[in-house]
């Protein structure tokens, strides 16, 4: 019974909410803010998910560059969690900034429109997909036509090639730099819960309880490996 208890309890969908208002006043005054609360708390205490982090942004509608929005994109990479909006409106009025989010790898839901994500977007989504599949025939034209008057395409130029040695090194580095990459998302939280004084095992707790993913996408992290972490920061 416990087992199956657990197992359903990781089934629940977790979501990272964002919350934004268009101008310093309304960000200091709260205007606006309540409402989205409510509404993506909501939806999170509808679906049975859990919320593990909130973002508040001040900000125009009319431009892209959010710092918050870009944390919580990068808290629902590092957790697997959905991104949750109160409305379709609070990420962007932008077109283009939707398709880019949907390329983000996030998947986002706004409480006012459940099915934006596969809808809204997936219509947009198709209309730049469009131009992509004109532009792709075009090449695949052109390339057939210089097939057609004997031009060799494809296959090994001359360039350098790599030995066995290379190849492991290459992958070993390769491997080295995703483990920067990570270290280097997941140091911030670590610093500032170390700065609490907190010991390394506790820190894998904190971790652990926020659903931060590991490095290789585990739900449980261990001392070691916020130890790894440390001193890759």
């Amino acid at each position: 019974m416990m087992k199956h208890k657990e197992a359903v309890m990781q089934d629940l969908p977790t979501f990272v909410t964002y919350l934004r208002v268009s101008t310093q006043r309304q960000g200091q005054s709260g205007l606006g803010l309540e409402a989205q609360k409510k509404a993506v708390q909501d939806y999170a205490a509808s679906s049975g998910g859990k919320v593990l982090a909130e973002f508040v942004e001040v900000e125009s509608g009319k431009r892209n560059d959010r710092p918050q929005l870009t944390q919580a994109m990068q808290r629902c990479r590092l957790t697997g969690a959905v991104l949750l909006i109160a409305k379709l409106d609070r990420l962007s009025r932008d077109a283009h900034f939707l398709i880019g989010l949907e390329k983000a790898g996030v998947e986002f839901v706004a409480a006012d429109m459940p099915h934006a994500n596969r809808l809204t977007v997936g219509i947009m989504a198709l209309v730049a997909q469009q131009e992509r599949e004109a532009i792709s025939a075009r090449t695949k034209a052109a390339l057939a036509a210089a097939k057609a008057r004997g031009v060799k395409l494809g296959g090994y130029r001359g360039g350098p090639a790599l030995n066995p040695v290379e190849g492991t090194q290459a992958a070993s580095e390769a491997r080295r730099k995703a483990a920067q990459g990570f270290a280097e998302q997941v140091g911030p939280m670590v610093k500032e819960l170390t700065g609490q004084g907190l010991s390394l095992r506790q820190v894998a707790a904190k971790l652990t309880e926020q659903g931060i993913r590991t490095a290789r996408g585990g739900k449980v992290w261990t001392a070691a490996g916020v130890s790894r972490v440390m001193m890759r920061i």
